[in-house]
């Protein structure tokens, strides 16, 4: 009987984490999920029969003990989704060096420690990598430019690991998503309408007014596509940056001048429809 596969998820308590641990255990994966609250891990492994550990991804100590945890008890090593990430606002000029420190030890420092430590059981098994980055290393959003540096960093880190250890049957891809229904993004959702008078859903509906999806992705979404990247059906898919993001870094900003909507007056977002 063939073994199955044995996959790391960061960040996994809640979100395109949670939903990437659900997506691999539907495909018959083993799975060890990992974040800094228990509560939430808990729920997700109840709910999916993955391996809770509690740690913080950034910690080279918590990684070596994830790590420890995920061979003892499977063996192996088949796959590495590095999802745990953080975001603190601020411009160059405005913001603390903590806050630059503590983004790039979680979002940059902490999948390296992971890689690092795991690649000889990945080696071992022809494994997979996939990094979990956003539409934001891809077209600067203003206010955060630490996240997307870090962000950037993450998908260049995965195609270094593919150039560095393709000949070795190594895969390493970046997912980059957009706006996503996320315990995250449905907090920032909600600052952002609070600041306009708008309830989260018409904030939702603004946000995403000029992707040609017009919505948000749900968690699923995304968490399919990285389920799929690890899976052999994207056997020669190396040093990909995929974006997930209902077409949004498609569209030309110098255009958006010209179209009606940009004249409306948030006030009047009613008007977009808004999506369940």
């Amino acid at each position: 009987m063939n073994k199955k596969p044995v996959a790391i998820v960061t960040g996994g308590g809640t979100g395109i984490g949670a939903a990437t641990v659900s997506a691999l255990r539907d495909q018959g994966w083993n799975v060890v999920v990992c974040g800094r609250r228990s509560e939430t891990l808990e729920k997700v492994a109840l709910s999916t029969g993955a391996i809770p550990v509690v740690g913080d991804a950034a910690s080279a100590a918590d990684v070596d003990r994830l790590l420890k945890t995920t061979v003892e008890r499977f063996g192996s090593v088949d796959g590495l989704v590095l999802n745990a990430g953080i975001v603190r606002p601020g411009k160059v000029g405005e913001l603390a060096t903590d806050d630059w420190d503590a983004m790039v030890r979680t979002n940059l420092t902490g999948p390296f420690l992971l890689a690092k430590a795991a690649m000889p059981h990945l080696i071992a098994a022809g494994g997979s990598i996939v990094g979990i980055a956003s539409a934001s290393a891809l077209r600067a959003t203003a206010g955060i430019p630490v996240y997307n540096a870090t962000k950037a960093g993450m998908a260049m880190l995965m195609e270094s690991i593919a150039v560095d250890y393709g000949s070795f049957g190594i895969r390493a891809n970046t997912v980059c998503p957009g706006w996503t229904r996320t315990e995250m993004a449905d907090m920032e959702m909600d600052e952002y309408g609070a600041e306009l008078g708008l309830e989260r859903e018409q904030a939702y509906s603004v946000a995403t007014s000029f992707v040609p999806s017009q919505r948000p992705a749900e968690a699923a979404e995304i968490g399919n596509v990285v389920s799929w990247l690890l899976s052999k059906h994207a056997s020669y898919i190396n040093a990909a940056v995929i974006p997930v993001d209902g077409g949004m870094i498609a569209v030309d900003p110098g255009s958006l001048a010209l179209d009606p909507r940009a004249t409306m007056s948030a006030n009047q977002s009613s008007q977009f429809p808004a999506h369940p």
